[in-house]
């Protein structure tokens, strides 16, 4: 019987012991050669037979003089002694490591996730700037104080930009950083079009990038129930409920999809739920078919859209009317008899 082994292949004896009579292995092998291999490897570990070093180890010590060399060098494991074969072992492991983390950064989601996280830390440099420098110019322009709460971020900038020294200067910078920020996130919704299509098209690439940035990827999104999808972005709120007597949070980051913010209050948790069992849905589709489904979208815009106007969800609705049916006749009909036993 042949089994494989990190350095190479051991053709095991028949006495059940697991004596091995010969180790083929690469002549010339490196830390990358033998990763390489043990991503191929494919073993069965129930009849799986441990070696030991000594018996990987090229020469006629180890075993009891039974050892896979038998003369001929060409056949041995080609380690010197122990010192060098768990150096070798130490570097495949890192050579393995590495390949595994340069693959798990080469996937589109992963930089996607990070894009979303460059993007947040921007909107609160650019907001923390914006009150900074307001600030200074109310000190600077103290009848300035009475109106600039109804001025807008934007035209604040502008009233910043006029002036010639230091604050001029920084409000043009807030300026290019939020041109920049305009960029990026057309950038982001560009890139979540390709990643997640599906998602993309049921609450945009924008909202899909930031639902997989708090999911942390699209492979863990798309092993998450639909009731998480529906409040990823609100853990503070669902941890306070679960603490106290708080009511739980309808809607997560999934608040910003417009059907959701323009329902009434007494809709909007419905529609909330059907967008958050969609989600889940389109998340595994782009994770494991990677195309957009229409037939899927279609129907999933149909249901939310019928939700969003009627307020009433389908299977609900149906669950309950079948539960009343049965419950009242049954009722009735069981009261009925009981009334006339006791008549008799």
């Amino acid at each position: 019987m042949q089994m494989q082994y990190w350095f190479g292949d051991v053709e095991i004896g028949d006495n059940g012991e697991g004596t091995p009579r010969r180790v083929k292995i690469p002549g010339e092998s490196g830390p990358e050669e033998y990763a390489e291999r043990c991503r191929n490897i494919e073993s069965d570990m129930a009849d799986f037979v441990p070696l030991r070093v000594a018996d990987a180890i090229a020469g006629d010590s180890g075993n009891n003089g039974n050892n896979v060399n038998n003369g001929n060098n060409d056949d041995a494991a080609g380690f010197k002694d122990e010192n060098e074969y768990f150096e070798t072992l130490r570097l495949t492991t890192i050579a393995l490591a590495e390949s595994k983390i340069k693959l798990y950064y080469t996937k589109g989601d992963i930089e996607l996730v990070q894009m979303v996280r460059v993007l947040d830390e921007m909107d609160n440099v650019i907001n923390r700037l914006i009150e900074r420098a307001t600030e200074w110019y109310i000190v600077q322009n103290p009848k300035f104080s009475r109106k600039y709460k109804s001025v807008s971020a934007k035209k604040m900038v502008d009233i910043m930009r006029r002036e010639k020294n230091s604050l001029g200067r920084l409000g043009y910078e807030i300026d290019r950083l939020s041109i920049e920020r305009t960029r990026l996130m057309r950038e982001i919704s560009d890139r979540a079009d390709i990643i997640a299509p599906n998602c993309s098209a049921l609450v945009g690439g924008l909202v899909a990038a930031r639902l997989i940035s708090r999911a942390g990827s699209l492979s863990r999104m798309a092993m998450m129930p639909a009731s998480a999808v529906q409040v990823l972005g609100a853990e503070s709120a669902l941890f306070t409920h679960l603490r106290g007597n708080t009511p739980s949070p309808k809607h997560g980051i999934i608040f910003q999809h417009r059907r959701i913010h323009n329902a009434g209050t007494g809709v909007r948790g419905k529609v909330s739920r059907v967008l958050g069992g969609k989600l889940a849905i389109a998340a595994r589709l782009d994770y494991y078919r990677g195309e957009i489904a229409p037939e899927f979208i279609e129907k999933a815009q149909e249901r939310i859209d019928y939700v969003f106007a009627s307020g009433e969800d389908v299977n609900k609705d149906e669950g309950k009317d079948s539960g009343k049916t049965g419950g009242k006749d049954n009722g009735k009909a069981d009261g009925k008899k009981k009334n006339d036993k006791r008549r008799s």
